[in-house]
């Protein structure tokens, strides 16, 4: 999450108005602080000089602090660095929880100390005001636990200060420095950070330590974990005090969301809360309204409990604002009301509230509407039928489970107001499952009301008894191949295994006559009638819904020993009936499984170049070290980016930049063997997976090749470029063991072979 924060960041500097770029830096960390968000939101250029008090590689994260103030530096590259280092940072601004860096050079003046510590109370800490100065505080440790964050292992622990819990990330992985430190009075310095929700506000504070030497035992614990006496479960609370002296504090805004005794939603402009009270006055929706309660944090976020609320009675109704579930997931619109669309999968009635279930843009999500307290199941109306499959809009409070903005997208749920937040857009679709097995179950019943019948006749002709019993076997016998045909059609089984059923089901109603089915492309299925016996061949037509026919089905007719036979008008009608079920089959098998190709097609390709995308590089990259781990064999992975590639966008429009990432594409494609692996991985970025190198001079010669395939001009219609790529090449396991590590070793060799070729560009020939 943080690359991908960099990779945007640096695409906005492209994106800077001239004046942003042509303006003096800021050579000060004081300048850059005293920013506003949306000043810093513009991209104003940096060229400051700062010490070093903590830097990470691998967190990509880098604290600077220089004459009281200090900021936090986003960089790609890693120089290497340490704490008191004296840097030059060159890059941009940036809004975030406060004005941040966006560096693309981070150069080193000088080795020296860094600055002296600032002594912190846990207030300093979590009101910002110590936002990234190097600090000392002094706390107990509750909690002592070796995680991982940014896929390093560190020492994580949990201090309580006077005041409340700030989280401490220390730089080692030492399972024994965990020895002796639950319960000890501990002296830590470090970078003061903060914990975050999707909508930048600070819902913790954290401390970022450079290593073990930081933490300083004051007093060890008078009594071990290990030796304290067992306590029956029942009466664990009797250990339990609290002295709790957070402050009340009032809030205002429109009340979007009300249940009971339970929890209020309050919205201000871009700013809602979620409160939790235990009032059971009534409150209505859409009233201005103000409230006092005790600052918490719950499920990551801000919140207010046991509170209060005064409802003015004025009316000052919030609109729900449009927004997609990709933009939902990331945390931004946390607890204020929106309104999303989305396929109904099932909707349920529970005890306590009616569940929704949807699927949009791929991702399932919940809404829930929950009962007024006090009222049973009995009591409510009955929950609004809507068809499964409907397309609805969800309109209600954004809710979540975990919100850590550096941990990528979070599980969605909406709270609805009352039922009529649900409201149907489209139906479903005609040809679903369920109709599907309600064409079945209907004519299973026409089977059974034709047994009824064949009974009541066989008290006055035994011989049409047996007549009419003879067709409902055959009839009952036809339904159950069909009904399996109409299984396997939405099961997994080869469709040409299918059509060879649809075919044996047509010469089972014709009593055993040749049937087979023969498709445009040639295949031809089921038992064809030899030549020899002159047949009268009927056949219908297998339609397409859209386009041109699939093909045809045929059944042919033959008398008693191969000699054609002349069939009586109802015979050819029953044949032709035969021959139209068999079609419409057919093309329900050809046209459903065809679907499905294209949907797996699609998520494994990039629809522009035809070639693989990020999904199956990666899964084929995670499928290839398990395999070399296992075998001891090496394998290269290439990182290709277009040069310039911006400037053809801008210059002849995105209709040429689409032929050239496609040519592009088409000749490295043509440099790979057929083991290999070529996948568009970004805008104009590409990587290739080489499998079964037998050394890195291997993998160096098909990247050379690669980005000798540009040599030549590319022809576009409109005009002709010579273009050019910037090629950077890992081996496994070499350069990494891991699929981020290959992938960030390419990416960084890649950016070394750009940089040294700066000024070769894409040029009109």
């Amino acid at each position: 999450m943080r690359r991908f924060t960099v990779w945007l960041g640096l695409v906005c500097l492209w994106a800077l108005p001239a004046s942003a770029l042509s303006s003096p830096p800021l050579t000060s960390l004081r300048q850059v602080h005293n920013l506003r968000n949306d000043q810093a939101a513009q991209g104003l250029p940096v060229a400051l000089a700062a010490t070093v008090t903590y830097y990470d590689p691998a967190l990509m994260g880098l604290w600077v602090q220089d004459d009281g103030q200090a900021i936090y530096v986003e960089t790609l590259s890693k120089p290497v660095l340490a704490p008191g280092d004296r840097v030059l940072v060159r890059g941009f601004t940036q809004s975030s929880f406060r004005p941040i860096v966006m560096s693309n050079s981070v150069s080193l003046l000088g080795h020296g100390e860094p600055p002296a510590p600032v002594p912190a109370t846990f207030a300093d800490l979590i009101s910002g005001d110590r936002d990234c100065l190097r600090v000392v505080i002094q706390a107990r440790v509750r909690a002592a636990d070796i995680g991982r964050y940014a896929a390093k292992r560190i020492l994580d622990l949990q201090v309580l200060m006077d005041g409340g819990y700030v989280e401490v990330l220390v730089g080692s992985g030492d399972q024994s420095a965990l020895n002796g430190l639950l319960d000890a009075d501990v002296e830590i310095t470090g970078v003061a950070a903060g914990r975050f929700d999707g909508k930048r506000q600070l819902t913790g504070a954290a401390l970022f330590v450079n290593s073990l030497d930081d933490v300083r035992v004051l007093k060890r614990p008078g009594v071990s974990p290990e030796s304290l006496p067992i306590t029956p479960m029942d009466r664990i609370l009797s250990a339990y005090s609290v002295r709790d002296l957070t402050r009340r504090v009032r809030v205002e805004g429109t009340i979007t969301y009300y249940k009971s005794g339970s929890s209020v939603v309050l919205q201000n402009g871009a700013q809602s809360l979620l409160l939790m009270t235990q009032t059971e006055q009534p409150l209505q929706i859409g009233d201005f309204a103000d409230a006092s309660g005790f600052p918490d944090s719950s499920l990551g976020y801000l919140t207010l409990t046991h509170s209060e609320i005064r409802d003015s009675g004025r009316s000052a109704p919030v609109a729900p604002q449009s927004v997609p579930l990709t933009d939902l997931r990331t945390g931004h619109a946390a607890f204020d009301l929106v309104s999303t669309e989305g396929a109904l999968l099932m909707a349920v009635r529970e005890a306590s509230e009616d569940e929704y279930v949807l699927v949009s843009e791929g991702h399932l999500f919940t809404a829930l509407y929950r009962h007024p307290s006090g009222v049973k199941a009995s009591q409510l109306p009955p929950m609004r039928h809507i068809e499964p499959g409907s397309t609805v809009r969800i309109t209600g409070i954004c809710m979540f489970y975990g919100s850590d903005p550096f941990n990528g997208a979070k599980d969605v749920d909406m709270l609805l107001r009352s039922p009529e937040d649900v409201t149907v857009i489209a139906p479903p679709s005609v040809l679903s499952v369920k109709n599907l097995i309600r064409l079945t179950g209907f004519l299973l019943v026409v089977v059974i009301v034709a047994c009824l019948w064949g009974l009541a006749l066989s008290r006055k002709v035994s011989r049409q008894v047996r007549a009419m019993a003879r067709r409902v076997e055959a009839e009952a016998a036809l339904e159950k191949r069909r009904s399996q045909i109409l299984e396997d059609i939405n099961g997994t089984r080869p469709l040409a295994e299918i059509l060879s059923e649809i075919a044996e089901l047509i010469a089972f109603k014709l009593d055993g006559a040749h049937c087979w089915c023969e498709l445009e492309t040639g295949v031809r299925v089921g038992s064809c009638a030899p030549d020899s016996s002159r047949p009268r061949v009927l056949w219908h037509e297998i339609v397409s819904r859209s386009g041109p026919p699939h093909g045809k089905v045929f059944a042919a007719l033959i008398g008693p020993d191969g000699v054609r036979e002349e069939l009586e008008s109802h015979t050819e009608n029953d044949a032709m009936e035969a021959l139209a079920i068999g079609a419409w089959l057919a093309t329900v098998a050809i046209e459903t499984r065809g679907l499905y190709s294209d949907l797996v097609r699609r998520s494994e390709h990039d629809l522009l170049t035809n070639v693989y995308n990020r999904f199956s590089l990666e899964t084929q990259l995670d499928a290839l070290i398990e395999q070399a781990g296992i075998a001891g064999r090496l394998f290269g992975l290439v990182y290709i980016d277009l040069d310039d590639f911006k400037k053809v966008n801008d210059q002849y429009g995105h209709q040429v930049g689409d032929l050239y990432l496609q040519q592009s594409a088409m000749r490295m494609q043509h440099q790979l063997r057929p083991t290999d692996l070529l996948a568009r991985v970004g805008g104009d970025e590409f990587a290739a997976l080489i499998a079964g190198v037998q050394s890195r001079a291997e993998a160096e010669e098909i990247a050379h090749r690669l980005e000798r395939c540009f040599s030549s001009p590319f022809d576009l219609g409109q005009c002709v470029l010579r273009g050019s790529a910037s090629m950077g090449f890992a081996v496994y396991p070499q350069d990494g063991l891991t699929r981020d590590a290959l992938l960030s070793a390419a990416d960084a060799a890649m950016y070394v072979a750009k940089n040294a070729k700066r000024g070769s560009a894409v040029r009109t020939s």
